[in-house]
């Protein structure tokens, strides 16, 4: 018995258990709701029983291999020992509940967060209390049951829950069994109706107990004679042993925007026998008292109340500790000669014959030449005088935009910034393109603010689909339409229908050409806003007795109606004669009210002006584009390098020595540039650059050519690899369906754990996109290998680099999830939700944990095994990153509503995995490994 259960076999099983289950557990809760997901599988028997065999699984492992004798080992697994049981502490001792409290009141009781069904029995002489926590499924009390999901969930439930409870009292026995559960709507407070029989003397009646989460349940009394029963189902009520007192709630935005900034609770904990203390509650600020921790995490609409979140977690330093070992162990374990990684790197090192050596790139400098203007682009029938125009308008506007671009404006979201980043912000939205016509995105902006009537007839607006350019009456071959061409003669909107039926439209009912006019729309509306200058928030407000205190900025139609006297007067003169300047080609005096519009803002906005210095470095920097360039160098390039790595490899007498210092050191350039460019973007912003989709993307092409450069330079397929896997990223991050424009941090984000968490974590996935890359270059090899047997040695060592980078990317995995965790409890209180996200990180965690251990089976200890495994565990990080942000609901999601279609390419990838797999089988017969 010991055997099996002590057995790698039993190590590989559990863990498929754990992930399966908590993959499936994560659709659940999308379609079923968050219930259904814990009573299934999260607080299941079943699944508390895998975690448990697993901890006992592990402990057998490392008494029998004498894991002790390597320490940096023995350490990291003796961690997810420790962090199991503090997690089981927290699970079976610890609570959660929620307070909620006034200015100037005190409060020592809480509602649970957890629902109960609350029992009293009141007789003449005594009373008696039962309670039972418990939550319900919706798929086994809906009106569906009939369903073949539903009769499994159903099975699943009722072999491992407790449906009936006998309480005992005065010789007599109260029988409560469930007899049904209403569920509604996931997501909402109220929980559902539970149903249940109640049977006291023989009688038996059917009581409906509405339940609430976060809210005390409805009360039901019932008389049965000689005895009342009162039941509950809900949160209950729970006191603490002290109390607090909100002195004042505070909430700061940012300028000029309704977004919060922070939000925080003077609170003063008010103990029996002991002094009073003062503390301030905020976000990624807690308060500890004893074992209760209490966090900021709502607040009343009126702005006089405050929610505080509460958890009672005696599990928290045992936890803190089992991370702390796990960190040491897993970094320690990448510096211990006896490891694993160190006998992979040793053998990489000393094996000249598949260490092609290389580090490539050719740097790449996209410039797109200036397009001339031709009558084609303008819509109406004057096309000479408009032609004359705009030739005078390229030619004698350019120091004037660039002047005009200096200027500061405020976002909607109160981030600070020159105006040249909306101005590319607006031409990327109109057109996808950061030129035109020959002139740059801050000439078109200034001809379009100044000049309406002539802007708004030229074609610079993209549209794709054939059916709208149908509809619109233009040609289908055109790619760009001007404002005008959407409106009839007298002035009504060709698309109001279709546009409103389109936005009605479910997204997954959304075909190419609802989806074209909805972005049409949108820039449409965004070329409006530029005309009558509403986007441009360039005029601080001289402060007054009237003034709001948030350093709003104001647009010059809005500057015109709530600005008075003297500053009214001067916002007005600068403004209309700026315009009439450009009008009137008199560009000099155009560039003097610049000039002064740029003291009036330095005077009047100093308190959130950005110094010049910043104003000119993000303009730079918007200037030299340096991530799309490198995107497009990162593609060439690196299907150069693929073709001559496997030029090589299937040419073994070749040998590039020459050709390797000279792309190591171009790679070295681009390497520097792109930190430098990420550098830059951390300055500009005041956070780092993986905040939001975009960075997180750049941030994981950083760490794919990092793990190429730094750890797997001799290898021409690895580096080739790592520039692939960093340009499939940077081209995902400049798709048109991904907003790279920087903004404010909201509050929650605004934590060095961030830094730390995310960017650890992220920089996995880059040596996990290197593996799969490396495990799909391996596969083609095995397709090739029949009579080349010179290949075997090949597959070995791109093996041996892919095992080297699935190492390093669990170990930072490992380390940045659970990292995640302390930011979660540091935060809010707790260090993990089974948020769909958290969820599919700890799945690729197990799974990866499963492909590193699966050389200790005889039967999976193969490089073809390896190779499979590795490329398809891919699968799970990119559940991780993008299906669960657009199919599953969640903190971290940007799903809403019913998820989009799953992009055809997804299933053209698919099929050529499983295809290549196939094709691979036939010569997978090859049992050397690296020992």
């Amino acid at each position: 018995m010991t055997n099996v259960l002590f057995s790698f076999k039993t190590t590989l099983t559990l863990l498929m258990i754990l992930a399966v289950g908590a993959a499936v557990a994560t659709f659940i809760e999308n379609d079923y709701g968050t219930s259904t997901a814990r009573v299934l599988v999260y607080n299941n028997i079943w699944y508390e029983t895998a975690l448990v065999l697993t901890t006992i699984n592990l402990c057998g492992i490392i008494f029998k291999y004498k894991m002790w004798k390597h320490p940096a080992r023995f350490i990291f697994h003796t961690a997810f020992v420790v962090i199991l049981l503090g997690a089981g502490i927290t699970r079976y001792i610890g609570y959660e509940g929620i307070m909620h409290i006034r200015e100037g009141q005190s409060q020592d009781k809480m509602i649970s967060l957890e629902p109960y069904l609350q029992i009293k029995i009141n007789q003449k002489d005594a009373t008696y209390y039962k309670e039972y926590k418990k939550e319900f499924a919706s798929t086994i009390y809906g009106d569906d049951n009939n369903s073949f999901s539903k009769k499994i969930f159903a099975s699943i439930v009722k072999a491992t829950n407790n449906f009936e409870h006998k309480i005992r009292f005065n010789d007599k026995v109260l029988d409560i069994e469930y007899n049904k559960y209403l569920f509604v709507k996931k997501g909402k407070a109220s929980m559902g109706i539970l149903s249940v029989d109640v049977t006291l003397n023989g009688k038996t009646k059917t009581i409906k107990l509405p339940g609430k989460r976060g809210q005390e349940g409805v009360v039901k009394v019932e008389d049965f004679g000689d005895t009342v029963v009162t039941l509950e189902y809900g949160s209950k009520l729970l006191k603490l042993p002290f109390a607090i007192k909100l002195r004042d709630f505070q909430l700061d935005r940012y300028p000029g925007s309704m977004a919060p900034s922070s939000y925080a609770s003077e609170v003063t904990v008010l103990k029996p026998n002991k002094d009073p203390y003062d503390y301030r509650i905020f976000m990624n600020r807690t308060l500890h008292e004893g074992n209760f921790l209490f966090f900021q995490s709502s607040y009343d609409q009126d702005e006089k109340g405050t929610v505080l979140s509460v958890n009672h977690d005696p599990g928290k330093w045992p936890t803190y500790l089992g991370y702390f070992l796990l960190s040491l162990g897993l970094i320690w374990n990448l510096f211990d000669k006896k490891s694993r990684f160190w006998k992979l790197t040793k053998y990489l090192k000393n094996n000249t014959a598949a260490s092609l050596a290389l580090a490539c790139l050719l740097s790449f400098s996209l410039t797109t030449d200036a397009k001339a203007i031709e009558t084609q682009s303008i819509a109406i029938s004057s096309q000479d005088t408009v032609m004359n125009y705009l030739n005078a308008f390229k030619k004698d506007s350019k120091v004037t935009a660039d002047k005009f671009a200096q200027l500061v404006t405020q976002s909607g979201m109160g981030r600070m910034k020159p105006i040249d980043s909306l101005n590319d912000e607006i031409l990327h939205k109109i057109s996808s393109r950061g030129s035109m016509f020959g002139m740059d995105a801050n000439q078109i902006v200034l001809g379009m603010l100044t000049n309406p009537s002539v802007w708004r007839n030229i074609r610079m607006i993209k549209i794709k689909t054939p059916k709208l350019k149908k509809l619109l009456g233009i040609d289908v071959s055109r790619k760009y339409i001007a404002f005008s061409d959407v409106f009839t003669k007298d002035g009504k909107y060709k698309l109001q229908k279709e546009a409103q039926i389109a936005s009605r439209a479910k997204p997954s009912e959304r075909g190419t050409f609802e989806k074209d006019i909805i972005k049409l729309d949108e820039k449409l509306n965004v070329s409006y806003m530029v005309f009558n200058a509403s986007l441009f928030k360039i005029f601080p407000k001289v402060k007054d007795s009237t003034s709001n205190e948030n350093n709003t900025w104001y647009t010059p139609l809005d500057a015109f109606t709530y600005f008075k006297g003297q500053n009214k007067v001067a916002v007005e003169t600068m403004t209309r004669g700026f315009v009439n300047s450009v009008i009137n080609e008199d560009y000099k005096s155009a560039n003097k009210f610049i000039d002064m519009i740029s003291t009036y803002q330095k005077k009047v906005g100093a308190d959130i002006i950005p110094s010049e210095s910043k104003i000119n470095q993000e303009i730079l920097f918007n200037k030299l584009d340096v991530f799309f360039k490198l995107t497009i160098a990162y593609l060439i390039l690196g299907l150069i390098m693929l073709i001559v790595a496997f030029f090589v490899v299937f040419n073994p007498k070749i040998k590039p020595v020459k050709i390797t210092k000279v792309f190591f050191i171009l790679l070295a350039i681009l390497f520097t540039i792109h930190t430098a460019g990420m550098g830059v973007r951390w300055i500009i912003s005041g956070h780092a650059p993986w905040s939001n989709t975009y960075e997180s993307l750049l941030y994981i092409s950083w760490s794919a050519v990092f793990a190429g450069v730094v750890f797997f330079r001799r290898s021409l397929l690895a580096l080739s690899a790592a520039i692939i896997v960093a340009s499939i990223f940077m081209f995902t991050a400049h798709l048109t369906s991904i907003d790279p424009q920087i903004t404010n941090l909201v509050p929650v984000l605004k934590s060095y754990w961030l830094t730390i968490h995310v960017s650890i974590l992220t920089a996995s996935y880059g040596f996990f996109g290197l593996a799969a890359i490396l495990c799909y270059m391996s596969l083609i090899m095995f397709i090739f290998r029949k009579n080349r047997p010179h290949l075997d040695e090949n597959i070995k060592n791109v093996v041996a680099i892919t095992e080297v980078a699935l190492i390093i990317g669990l170990s930072a995995i490992t380390i940045g999830n659970f990292l995640g965790g302390v930011w979660a409890n540091e935060s809010w209180g707790r260090y993990w939700g089974w948020d769909p996200k958290e969820t599919w990180a700890y799945v690729s965690i197990v799974i990866y944990a499963f492909v590193v251990h699966m050389r200790f089976i005889k039967n999976l200890n193969t490089p073809f095994a390896l190779s499979v495994a590795g490329l398809v565990a891919f699968g799970t990080i990119l559940m991780t990153y993008f299906g669960v942000n657009f199919y599953l609901s969640g903190m971290h999601s940007y799903a809403t509503g019913d998820p989009v279609p799953i992009p055809m390419w997804v299933y053209y990838v698919t099929a050529t995995v499983i295809i290549t797999i196939a094709l691979a089988s036939k010569n997978r017969d090859m049992k050397d490994t690296i020992k």
